[in-house]
């Protein structure tokens, strides 16, 4: 239990200390006018208070990531708390405190725009696919596991069917009306039901009878899965995700002030990381590695989540933990369908302040979602992950070369753009929905493809800063 509480302890810490350095290093001001209000359209970009952003923010990143993704992640031990702690202080945060200030300085930019501005033009129609790719996936995900966790709680008094098409109605309402409209009213509600939840079961978890592990290096996977790479994508949000990337820039059209964005950028994850630690400790702690393994396999983690609601708070409580559980997906979704549409509103140079523009991008988007529930969730959870890592590493790159221009401490960007890059270098080389080379084999290539990477963005880089490139773009005064 001692490896637990110092965890909470250090990234609330790390909120204080590492967030404050990093927001040094970026230097906010609030004498800059914020996209919320030199671009304000009454549909995305609405000025709205900090701690409403902030509750959206941490609703639209979290999804069953801090879940769903520490509850696999359980199966490697007590390394996996290490990773929630050390992944969401040090990349995590920095991650998505870089890609929302810098959203916010170049008129809320999403991540394609950023790239082609910062890493060539190129790199804009490749991150455009993996954005999109990614977010389809996601919003696709996101429908399935809550329509699961709400069929487990009603017992199978409603059809799956139904429970899909209703969540997807609200998906496609939440994705073409105005921001303050549907996901501004609602979320303060939704992020009730989590935080009751979330800290019901934390409650509950210290005053059972069961034994929170500490802290221990060594692998006790049951199916001797590595440690490198799977454990960092196995849990993503909680940790690192790319998907936050996608969803910072919603919020930067909202932000009233950038002096906001260390609490609603760094904050909410340090929150989801928060979260991750939780259901970790609680799967870890409820579940011997074989027995949770089995009930994974039986009925994906909702069924984990079902059961450690249900054996920590009973009936009533139990219930109210797995809403949150619910709620973190749903909020996930529609927002990811939502920078679905601004993504290539932006690539087509649409504007989206018609209803008609609006339905003319989110029609499609929908058609294809509603394909790919057919596929396994376990497929989709696998090419999920690393599309998802994979856009993280690039929003890591871009933050990098941001702050190399700008002739700031690009390290702190730098450390984990490398990690993690060469983690998804040997991950896809290894993994069965990539190359399926021998681990070794692939750590050694992995290697090379980084540091050649690491050169030629130090090229590009050096190129930037002699010709000053526009970092920050102006706006009218």
């Amino acid at each position: 239990m001692i490896t637990f509480f110092v965890s909470i302890a250090l990234l609330i810490v790390g909120y204080f200390t590492y967030g404050k350095f990093i927001e040094k290093i970026f230097s906010p001001t609030d004498e800059r006018k914020t996209p919320a209000y030199s671009h304000q359209d009454g549909v995305d970009y609405v000025p709205m208070k900090k701690q409403k952003n902030a509750m959206i923010q941490l609703l639209n990143i979290a999804g069953t990531g801090p879940i769903f993704g520490p509850i696999m992640g359980a199966l490697f031990g007590p390394v996996a708390f290490l990773w929630i702690v050390l992944g969401s202080i040090f990349a995590g945060a920095v991650h998505d405190y870089l890609t929302g200030m810098i959203s916010i300085r170049n008129k809320g930019a999403h991540i394609p725009e950023l790239a082609g501005r910062f890493l060539g033009n190129a790199s804009k129609h490749v991150v455009n696919a993996f954005a999109l790719l990614l977010l389809l996936l996601v919003g696709t995900v996101f429908v399935t596991t809550p329509a699961s966790l709400l069929a487990i709680l009603m017992d199978g008094k409603v059809a799956l069917g139904i429970i899909i098409g209703v969540i997807f109605l609200y998906y496609f309402l939440s994705t073409i009306l105005p921001i303050d409209k549907i996901i501004g009213r609602f979320y303060p509600i939704f992020g009730l039901i989590l935080l009751v939840g979330t800290i019901g079961v934390g409650i509950g978890l210290l005053f059972s009878s069961a034994k929170i592990p500490e802290l221990s290096l060594t692998n006790m996977h049951p199916d001797k899965l590595a440690i490198f790479p799977l454990l960092f994508f196995t849990i993503t949000c909680g940790a690192l995700s790319g998907f936050h990337a996608t969803q910072s820039p919603i919020i930067s059209r909202t932000v009233e002030k950038e002096s906001q964005g260390r609490y609603v950028f760094y904050g909410m994850m340090i929150a989801e990381g928060i979260i991750a630690m939780i259901w970790a400790a609680a799967s870890m702690s409820l579940f011997r590695g074989e027995e949770l393994n089995a009930l994974i396999n039986a009925g994906t983690p909702s069924a984990v989540v079902n059961e450690v609601s249900m054996t920590l708070l009973g009936a009533i409580g139990g219930t109210i933990a797995v809403l949150g559980a619910i709620v973190l997906p749903i909020t996930s979704g529609d927002t990811a369908f939502r920078a679905a549409r601004n993504i290539i509103a932006d690539y087509l140079n649409l504007a989206q302040k018609k209803i008609m523009n609006r339905l003319f991008i989110a029609i499609p988007l929908f058609v294809i979602s509603i394909i790919l529930t057919r596929i396994d969730f376990n497929i989709l959870w696998r090419y999920f992950s690393w599309a998802n890592q994979a856009t993280a590493v690039i929003a890591l790159w871009i933050g990098t070369m941001y702050l190399f221009v700008k002739k700031k401490n690009y390290i702190v960007a730098l450390v984990p753009a490398i990690f993690m890059t060469y983690m998804v270098f040997v991950y896809i080389l290894n993994a069965q929905i990539g190359f399926k080379l021998d681990l070794n084999v692939s750590f050694i290539i992995g290697l090379v493809l980084t540091v050649i990477l690491t050169f030629f963005f130090f090229v590009k880089a050096k190129k930037n800063r002699t010709a000053e490139i526009e970092v920050d773009q102006k706006i009218a005064s």
